[in-house]
């Protein structure tokens, strides 16, 4: 699994907004930091799946080292 850079900002009503700069469109948020990063997580796994099946790659440059 890769490993990569996320964003978390401060959003409207008081929710943490998390993204993934690497992944163009990959944006969620929760209430608490814990809850945004565990749904942008979902979301960066998605958009990876859905890249890997329209035939994407995301660069190993974009990778955090463990």
């Amino acid at each position: 699994m890769k490993r990569l850079p996320v964003v978390l900002t401060p959003g409207e009503a008081g929710y943490i907004v998390a993204e993934v700069p690497v992944i163009p469109g990959c944006i969620s948020q929760g209430k608490t930091i814990e809850e945004a990063l565990k749904n942008i997580k979902e979301a960066a796994e998605l958009c990876l799946e859905c890249m890997e099946e329209e035939g994407w790659t995301l660069s190993d440059e974009y990778t955090i080292p463990a």
